[in-house]
């Protein structure tokens, strides 16, 4: 009996081998967060000093996914595969580095825990399917492009291109949607707020959101479909406006504050990815 025909015949298995699974998928995405922006950052740099003739002072030290290894922010010490160890590590240092005891951003075990409990989720919500294979994708790639939109305001191209073409694909195999409506998905949804930012921007002379938001909701469209649109951007916009209101009464601030559209984004893409069937039809039979 292969893994994958155990797995599948054992769904206990299976949810204890993607806890484990999806806790280290957590440690990688905290590293895709923290570091993709600086890595474009210094690849923006690089490109302007080249284009206006200047030489750095000093050589920057070279960033991407796998260097420099992990590190303290604070005492540069390397961390040891020991202290490195998904959520545990963090419980058992007490969220402080194990050399100079520095306070560890609560933000790394929340992700790793966040991507475990959503792993886990659509781990029993498909079992060992293509559909399982697609969900996780999604799910890893709008964990990671929520907090850089929270930290940077920014959804790098790395990843709303890499899960527009994602979506593309998994169409040619139909898991959530076919490769008509999935082609039709990705230019309505780019379409479809390139719109609205453009009538926003006429009428008040203000940008109003990022060719990122562009992106993000095209990749949406290709993986579930043109029928999923006006739902995400539905429940996006709610899930936006209620943030709004609550912090401007929370924190007193009335004035406008730009907020990332992202976060809602992406929690109004994996609502509709699980429940946007359900949903539609249950507001249909309401009707």
């Amino acid at each position: 009996m292969s893994t994958l025909n155990f797995l599948a015949d054992n769904p206990n298995a299976l949810l204890l081998v993607m806890a484990i699974l999806s806790l280290f998928i957590g440690s990688f995405l905290n590293v895709v967060i923290y570091r993709l922006p600086r890595m474009m950052e210094q690849g923006w740099s690089e490109e302007c000093r080249l284009y206006l003739g200047l030489k750095p002072h000093t050589e920057p030290e070279k960033i991407n996914l796998c260097l420099p290894f992990s590190h303290c922010p604070q005492c540069k010490k390397h961390i040891r595969p020991l202290h490195n160890i998904p959520l545990l590590s963090y419980l058992w240092l007490r969220g402080k580095c194990a050399y100079c005891h520095a306070r560890i951003s609560i933000r790394y075990p929340l992700v790793e825990a966040l991507t475990c409990v959503m792993s886990v989720y659509v781990t029993w919500r498909f079992g060992v399917s293509w559909s399982l294979l697609a969900a996780l994708l999604f799910t890893w790639i709008i964990i990671s492009l929520t907090f850089i939109d929270l930290d940077f305001h920014l959804l790098p191209d790395q990843l709303t291109l890499t899960l527009l073409w994602l979506g593309l694909l998994f169409s040619l195999h139909p898991v959530f949607t076919n490769s008509h409506d999935a082609i039709l998905g990705a230019i309505s949804g780019y379409l479809l707020f390139a719109a609205i930012q453009f009538t926003f921007k006429f009428a008040t002379g203000k940008t109003g959101m990022g060719q990122g938001d562009y992106k993000f909701l095209a990749a949406q469209g290709a993986f579930l479909g043109w029928q999923s649109l006006p739902l995400i951007v539905l429940l996006a916009s709610l899930s936006g406006l209620l943030f709004t209101l609550t912090h401007m009464v929370f924190k007193r601030q009335f004035k406008s504050v730009p907020l990332p559209f992202g976060p809602y984004l992406a929690l109004a893409g994996w609502i509709a990815m699980l429940w946007g069937n359900d949903i539609m039809q249950y507001y249909f039979q309401l009707t």
